[in-house]
């Protein structure tokens, strides 16, 4: 060892460092003297007991610190110290994983060590510290076990420095300035590792220091005894150092960086508390008036919780950002955090799980509503679909019937169903284009639209939003919110629904809108978007089901009666259909069956006081058909015909309202005059025509009739509809005012059973008419037997149900001669004989 030789307190302990045969570590060793002038070194130079060491290598000219604990080392150490003067070859282990010593493990090349001093360790009795020199390299010649430990044939391999002084010199001082960084950063006493450094002038040495004090693999430790050439490990050892010192520098800048951040921060962080405090000593002045900071500490907590769009975010950081810039107490600072609550409230990202259980949704539908069919199935359609596609436009369905129907109940139905939340916009009076899409943020009291208010009451983005009543919307100077809707329904654009307040796009491709309406008067444009489904109304039999069935509990439950305190028998049921309501809902219906529990209810408190009775108290009050005038008073309808007997000039035609479909008696009569006609009853201008349009009908066709010109040119029309308060317009009663036109000037009696509908036109065809179901209805409800509809609507009587068509005889007619041969009683008789023409052209017979 040169004269720089390491003292003992220069040994690093560190467990990185400092290896053993069981565990790694390093310590502070005082170092002792060896006495080792009484033992008797009898074997060769070329032969010493080998200790293997794991994931270390040791150096010529260096100490280490090491504790030996298995067994055939320990040995080694002490046969070392006996027989061998104190010196032992130190071999490094290829895999330090290997508990036994192997031959094939070992590397070829080591160090010749001189055991410097041992010492007991602390805490393990079978273990020792050993303080080991290294003395020179070795080569492994071979191998031998000698009780259970391992002694080794060597050859001395001195590594030659083949570099002229000058040139030793400079390697000697770039590889001291490179380690004295490297310690620097990585090495806890660097500073007296760079001092002992700096004193070593061997290269060898200086070599064999600094790469016991790094960090290599030990592969690449060991290369530096496996092979000869100084050069090569130089330069690796270079290089690793460099990279080391580039390393560091990258990781201080990001310390550096990191460094002025935190004082960034910190900084911000005083000035925000010291204007913090500054505002609270304003707010004690002011009365509370600048006490604003705990609001906009809340918004920033909840804008970085919340699940925002990339852009929406932007937005609202940089309206945030101008909001602590603000006074508290001005008024634009009121209106930024209000548009910030707003785009936090509104739903961009949440969604609900919605249901695609297609036994589950029927049985909820089947439950709440009875009937509605082709509801049900469309719903069920569009669930089929969806458990198949991932993302379905949410479809726009359009309900549209008479009040009472179930339109509105319905939608709640469909959201239960489907598992989304439900949320109604009335659109009933509507006028103002705001309502829909917001006010622009530069009004006073500027508020987002109805649909995105909703939408941030649900929390969601994909409920089922009701838009009832849309065919009640109007338009003004405001605007036209029909206009407005076309966005919002129409699933091709609606997935990008700017709200004039938000000012951001929003996404309405979820939401499933259902809208109701009464009538058909919807702008075309917005009816082009939705999928219509009409709800005619209910047949007597289906009332009848759905009081049996929903009405009726409802109505005792609301009217806090037991169960065995009423009965309302089907007769009762019946009775209220046919002679107390006309109607196509149950809403009448209802009314009825409330009042009657109202009564019971009165009967049972003026009985047993405000307490509901015991159940042995308790008296059942049955409802029937022949008490029913007792609770519902007399009766406001009759049942079927008012007229039994064949009438002059009177006829039934079948109407379509907007409450449903209606019953419409046209009563004509002639009286001598001047061939005036006359039509009354509130009539509209449709009406009015078909009347003029009937007329042409009968008198040209007035000798086939039997009706004299001269007879029509003396005789006066009068045309006239009874509940003359009541407007009537429509483009279907031109049969029906034709065939009460030629009853009155024939003399000839219109059967009472038979109901007509269907527009005419001046050559007597019977044109196609719409709501058939709903007139069916009517006829049915009417206790008409005799229905005739135009021929063209016969393929329309596939889609109604049995349950309306049985009862009635329903016969397509083409032109007004078979509603003639239906309707009278008898035909007239003709003045003259038809004269037959044939069409050359077509060869088709024309009647004269």
């Amino acid at each position: 060892m040169s004269e720089h030789k390491i003292d003992k307190d220069n040994i690093d302990i560190d467990v990185s460092t400092a290896v053993t045969d069981d565990e790694l570590e390093t310590s502070s060793e005082t170092e002792q003297e060896t006495s080792s002038d009484n033992t008797k070194d009898s074997a060769s130079e070329n032969y010493l007991p080998l200790l293997a060491l794991r994931d270390v290598v040791v150096y010529p000219h260096m100490q280490i610190a090491l504790f030996v604990g298995r067994a055939p080392s320990v040995k080694a150490v002490e046969l070392a110290q006996s027989e061998y003067g104190n010196k032992v070859l130190v071999v490094a282990q290829k895999d330090s994983l290997t508990e036994d010593i192997d031959h094939d493990n070992l590397y070829q090349y080591g160090t010749v060590c001189r055991i410097v001093s041992t010492m007991p360790h602390d805490s393990d009795e079978n273990c020792i510290k050993v303080l080991i020199e290294g003395q020179y390299r070795a080569r492994v010649d071979t191998l031998e076990t000698h009780d259970e430990l391992l002694m080794a044939s060597f050859e001395r391999a001195d590594l030659d420095v083949s570099m002229d002084e000058s040139q030793q010199k400079n390697t000697i001082q770039a590889l001291t300035t490179l380690f004295e960084s490297y310690a620097d950063a990585r090495l806890r006493n660097a500073r007296e590792l760079t001092r002992v450094a700096k004193r070593i002038d061997d290269l060898l040495e200086l070599m064999y220091f600094i790469s016991t004090r790094v960090s290599m693999d030990l592969e690449v430790k060991q290369s530096f005894l496996e092979k000869d050439d100084i050069k090569t490990h130089i330069n690796t050892l270079t290089e690793y150092l460099v990279k080391q010192s580039a390393e560091q520098n990258i990781e201080q800048d990001i310390q550096d960086a990191v460094r002025q951040q935190m004082e960034d921060n910190q900084r911000e962080y005083f000035l925000n508390e010291k204007l913090k405090a500054i505002k609270n000593e304003l707010s004690d002045m002011s009365d509370g008036a600048f006490d604003g900071e705990d609001d906009v500490g809340e918004l920033e907590q909840r804008l970085e919780d919340a699940d925002l769009p990339d852009d929406v975010r932007k937005k609202a950081e940089q309206e945030l950002k101008k909001l602590k810039m603000m006074p508290p107490a001005s008024s634009e600072s009121s209106v930024v955090r209000n548009y910030i609550e707003w785009i936090l409230d509104t739903p961009w990202n949440a969604t609900t799980k919605v249901s695609i259980n297609l036994d589950k949704a029927k049985n909820v539908l089947d439950e709440d509503h009875y009937g509605l069919k082709d509801v049900k199935d469309r719903i069920l359609e569009y669930l089929a679909v969806q458990s198949r596609v991932k993302k379905l436009r949410g479809p726009i369905l359009c309900l549209v019937g008479p009040p009472g129907v179930g339109k509105t109940s319905l939608g709640e139905s469909i959201a239960r169903a489907t598992g989304r939340k439900y949320v109604r916009m009335a659109l009933g009076g509507v006028r103002d284009e705001a309502e829909i899409r917001g006010h622009r943020r530069t009004y006073i009291g500027a508020m987002p639209g109805k649909i995105v208010q909703s939408l941030a009451k649900v929390e969601v983005k994909n409920p089922l939003f009701l838009l009832d009543e849309i065919d009640k919307m109007a338009q003004d100077f405001r605007g036209d919110p029909a206009s407005a809707l076309l966005e919002v329904l129409d699933p091709s654009q609606n997935d990008t629904f700017n709200d004039h307040y938000l000012d951001m796009d929003l996404d309405l491709s979820q939401v499933m809108f259902i809208c109701t309406a009464n009538s058909m008067d919807i702008p075309p444009a917005l009816l082009d978007r939705m999928e219509v489904i009409r709800l005619p109304g209910y047949t007597e039999e289906e009332k009848v089901s759905i009081a049996q069935k929903y009405l009726v509990p409802k109505a005792i439950k609301q009217n806090g009666l037991k169960e065995g305190e009423i009965e309302i028998v089907e007769a009762a049921l019946h009775s209220i259909v046919r002679n107390y309501t006309r109607e196509a809902g149950v809403r009448n219906l209802e009314r009825e069956v409330n009042k009657i529990c109202r009564k019971v209810v009165r009967g049972s408190v003026e009985a047993h006081g405000a307490r509901a009775p015991k159940k042995a108290e308790r008296e059942l009050v049955t409802v029937d058909g022949n008490n029913i005038d007792d609770y519902l008073g007399v009766h406001q309808y009759d049942f079927g015909l008012a007229e039994k007997e064949p009438e002059i000039g009177r006829v039934t035609g079948l109407a379509w309202t907007q409450v449903g479909g209606e019953l419409l008696t046209i009563e004509a009569i002639a009286m001598q005059g001047k061939g005036e006609l006359i039509f009354t009853g509130s009539l509209g201008d449709v009406m009015k025509e078909s009347i003029r349009a009937a007329m042409s009908v009968v008198r040209a066709r007035g000798d086939r009739l039997g009706i004299d010109y001269e007879t029509v040119k003396t005789t006066d029309i009068h045309v006239h509809m009874p509940e003359g308060a009541t407007p009537k317009d429509g483009p279907s009663a031109g049969g029906a005012l034709t065939t009460a036109l030629v009853s009155a000037l024939t003399g000839i009696a219109i059967r009472p059973d038979i109901a007509m509908t269907g527009e005419i036109t001046l050559r007597g065809k019977i044109l196609r008419i719409g709501g058939l179901k709903e007139k069916l209805l009517a006829a049915h409800r009417g206790g008409i037997k005799h229905v005739l509809i135009p021929e063209s609507n016969e393929r329309d009587l596939a889609d109604i149900p049995d349950n309306v068509k049985e009862g009635l005889t329903i016969q397509p007619v083409a032109t007004i001669d078979e509603v003639l041969k239906e309707a009278l009683v008898s035909m007239p008789v003709p003045l003259k004989p038809a004269k037959v023409t044939v069409d050359k052209t077509s060869g088709k017979a024309l009647h004269n």
